[in-house]
């Protein structure tokens, strides 16, 4: 026999015709799906406004009692005494100490680098990664 189906054909031919079968005859038209909707609506299946929110019945945060006058005269207060932190004050990590900058000249740092990498003082390639488990480098 020159043609013999194969079993993949058979395989192939047999799954599209199982989905194809399995697929729903009509769908429900746009007017069923609408009056299905309005139905579940009217029976209050479907929340709607406020109550369909997320999240909805978190507590509220507390307002303030006090008086604006009586907070701005204790800002004020606090101002004068220095608990408030203004200007480069606030700044987050001002403290931190800086990298020192370079006061040679180019030609002096770049001697310095040389005889440190003749001496054998900076590591090369892939010995110079930290916790680095690839092997050796590649050469």
């Amino acid at each position: 026999m020159k043609f013999a189906p194969s079993i993949l054909t058979v395989a192939v031919l047999s799954a599209f015709a199982l989905t194809a079968s399995a697929q729903p005859a009509s769908s429900p038209t746009r007017a069923e799906v609408k009056a299905e909707a309005a139905a579940a609506n009217k029976a209050g299946k479907i929340p709607s406004g406020q109550e369909s929110v997320a999240g909805q019945d978190m507590p509220k945060a507390a307002k303030s009692t006090a008086d604006r006058a009586a907070v701005k005269d204790q800002t004020k207060a606090a101002n004068k005494a220095g608990a408030i932190p203004s200007g480069q004050q606030s700044v987050v990590g001002q403290d931190e100490p800086k990298k020192p900058g370079n006061t040679g000249d180019r030609a002096a740092v770049k001697s310095q680098a040389a005889s440190a990498n003749k001496a054998g003082a900076i590591p090369s390639g892939q010995e110079s990664v930290v916790n680095q488990d690839k092997g050796q480098p590649k050469k």
